[in-house]
């Protein structure tokens, strides 16, 4: 099997697990958000209703991101010659603001809420409801350790969430466990001193959580949409390929653009040792492309901008330019 057959594949079967991820998490939030709802109408809780909103949020953010599964596989065709690679960027966008629109905000009015007309719960209100948040918090916590171990078998740390739908996968579902974990102590709280504030303050708290959340998932994502260069050591590691080859005198310039989660466009200007006809620069351009996208694999589209240092330098030169000193 060839190497791009091999990243092919990888690529695959780690979609599979994410895909499996962000179903698990879907299937916890649905039926979450149910029992949130009921348990929140019958306690007549603000905290418990806030949690609601924000598993009916994360649901619809789920459905979003198995949309970005699905479309950002789709090859490369006429109209989309790169591929749709920033589907997956721009689906995740939308989950960031799903989050911020239905949770965030349904949580800061139910905490306004509670805090201008009170909230009068009663014991098996209190009682019940802190029987679903617990199941709540159970749930998602095995939600986000499947997400945590999949961030782990893809080598953990940066590189692991550079997926937008496995990022927001772990975001969602660790400010699930806070968030639930924030309606717990509201509530307790309540239940102990009868003072509503405490169960609002857990509900506004849990909406600026929200908004932070939704700010730093849609901060990544209009970055990479916009057009992300790949990382600095990648960067530097391209280069220094190019500079190894021995037919490349100097690289002047190198750009990098990320298309995908796994497809990286390299443009370079480079100089070629002098000496060179038309034919052998082509042969060894060709080369050149072939062995870079052999060592970095998600070097999908590779561009050279091949110049001439001594024509360059000939051209540019006194002479050339008509500056002569002396009368």
């Amino acid at each position: 099997m060839s190497d791009t057959a091999s990243d092919h594949a990888s690529d695959g079967g780690t979609d599979r697990k994410t895909r499996v991820t962000v179903l698990v998490a879907l299937a916890a939030n649905l039926v979450i958000a149910a029992a949130k709802a009921v348990g929140g109408v019958i306690a007549g809780s603000p905290a418990l209703l806030s949690e609601a909103a924000h598993s009916v949020a994360d649901s619809l953010n789920e459905v979003f991101l198995l949309a970005a599964l699905r479309r950002s596989s789709r090859p490369a065709d006429r109209k989309h010659p790169f591929g749709y690679g920033k589907e997956r960027f721009f689906w995740s966008l939308l989950a960031a603001v799903g989050i911020f629109v239905m949770g965030a905000c349904f949580s800061v009015f139910q905490g306004v809420e509670a805090l201008r007309n009170g909230a009068e719960e009663t014991s098996t209100g209190y009682v019940v409801g802190l029987i679903v948040l617990v199941v709540a918090l159970v749930t998602e916590g095995i939600s986000l350790l499947r997400a945590l171990l999949q961030v782990r078998a893809q080598g953990g740390g940066k590189d692991a969430l550079r997926d937008p739908a496995l990022r927001t996968v772990v975001a969602e579902d660790g400010t699930a466990v806070l968030g639930v974990t924030l309606a717990i102590i509201g509530m307790a709280l309540h239940m102990i001193t009868g003072q509503v504030v405490w169960e609002a303050s857990a509900s506004l708290a849990i909406g600026v959580l929200l908004g932070y959340v939704a700010y730093r998932l849609g901060r990544d994502a209009r970055d990479q949409l916009i057009g992300e260069a790949v990382d600095p050591e990648l960067s530097d590691r391209i280069r220094s390929l190019l500079a190894a080859e021995p037919e490349i005198d100097s690289v002047e310039a190198l750009y990098t653009m990320r298309m995908g989660l796994d497809s990286t466009m390299v443009a370079a200007r480079i100089d070629l040792v002098p000496g060179m006809d038309s034919e052998r620069v082509e042969e060894v351009s060709v080369r050149i492309k072939r062995s870079l996208g052999r060592a970095v694999s998600e070097a999908g589209e590779i561009f050279l901008d091949i110049t001439d240092r001594p024509a360059r330098e000939a051209e540019e030169s006194p002479a050339a330019t008509g500056e002569r000193g002396g009368a």
